[in-house]
């Protein structure tokens, strides 16, 4: 049973952050964008500028408009990318604009606030953690991500470059139908959305690491096995002045075990020579495979390691 638990683990995983992901994004479309006019990019936003052109005349809903496009830039992928791009690429071209839908049929939800720039505080923060939530598990958003992928193909060039010049043609043709203080507002939505999705991204696995040289490598490295629990990696190195043969002590670890850290190095050597790192990402044993100790003594089993150390 518990080997049938870990097997489904993570593509159970992968499902709910694909879900959630696409509802949070379906929810802030309908609060913040749509009713403060707020410009935005990708089909959402070609979709909320087809309402504006044709919303009289074909009073269809964005997010019919939205799923329109997205099923069939869908099949481009199939054809452009192949088969493997458009399963991971399915669930959130569909589900997507169906949440929307149902958002925009809540009562009351475009009267959350009338202020336009708490609107789009809350939508660009939301915006990078939905992103960030369908991009940990390599998922896609669908929409104008096809036409990036598939413009790089063809043409060989960073899709970064056909992603600002796709999102560009888009905010540009809403800012013809749209108030300067929207067009504005767009801007600040773009960017706010740039932090929070790098922020998602390595929310959770971000990690310091310390590389300390000192004279008393070896009682620093006992340390802070010993002590701390932190596993340490040693590396050969050589002065620049008097060119001796020493070990530096390279350390990754949550932040918050940096002072303590810190501290323990500084009472064996008050000298040592530190540099502290923050790296965004880290797997592997001790972090995303459970830690192994061999030889010494240590504060406590792998058993008793929690998640939390491992993946802060």
């Amino acid at each position: 049973m518990k080997a049938f638990f870990e097997k489904i683990k993570r593509p159970l995983w992968s499902c709910l952050c694909i879900v959630a992901g696409n509802a949070l994004l379906a929810f802030l479309v309908a609060a913040f964008i749509i009713p403060h006019d707020i410009i935005m990019g990708g089909t959402t936003g070609i979709g909320i500028l087809l309402d504006k052109l044709w919303g009289d005349v074909l009073p269809i809903e964005p997010a019919t408009v939205i799923l329109v496009l997205n099923i069939l830039l869908l099949f481009m992928g199939l054809f452009v990318l192949g088969k493997e791009f458009f399963f991971k690429t399915i669930a959130s071209s569909i589900i997507y604009p169906v949440f929307l839908a149902g958002m925009q049929r809540i009562p009351h939800i475009e009267e959350l606030t009338d202020n336009s720039l708490i609107a789009v505080l809350f939508a660009g923060c939301l915006l990078g953690i939905s992103g960030g939530l369908v991009f940990r598990v390599g998922a896609s958003t669908g929409g104008m991500d096809v036409v990036n992928l598939a413009l790089h193909k063809w043409f060989h060039l960073p899709v970064a470059v056909f992603l600002y010049i796709t999102d560009f043609i888009i905010l540009g043709a809403q800012a013809f139908f749209t108030s300067s203080n929207g067009i504005l507002l767009g801007l600040v939505l773009l960017v706010l959305e740039t932090v929070a999705l790098d922020r998602a991204m390595i929310f959770g696995k971000s990690q310091i690491q310390l590389f300390v040289v000192s004279e008393k490598y070896e009682d620093i490295r006992k340390s802070l096995l010993t002590e701390l629990g932190a596993g340490v990696t040693m590396n050969m190195i050589r002065t620049g002045m008097d060119s001796n043969e020493w070990e530096a002590v390279m350390c990754v670890i949550p932040p918050r075990k940096l002072y303590a850290a810190n501290e323990l190095i500084r009472k064996i050597d008050p000298t040592a020579f530190i540099t502290v790192t923050k790296i965004k990402e880290v797997h592997g044993r001790g972090f995303t495979l459970e830690r192994k100790f061999k030889g010494e003594p240590h504060p406590a089993p792998a058993t008793e390691i929690s998640t939390e150390e491992r993946d802060l």
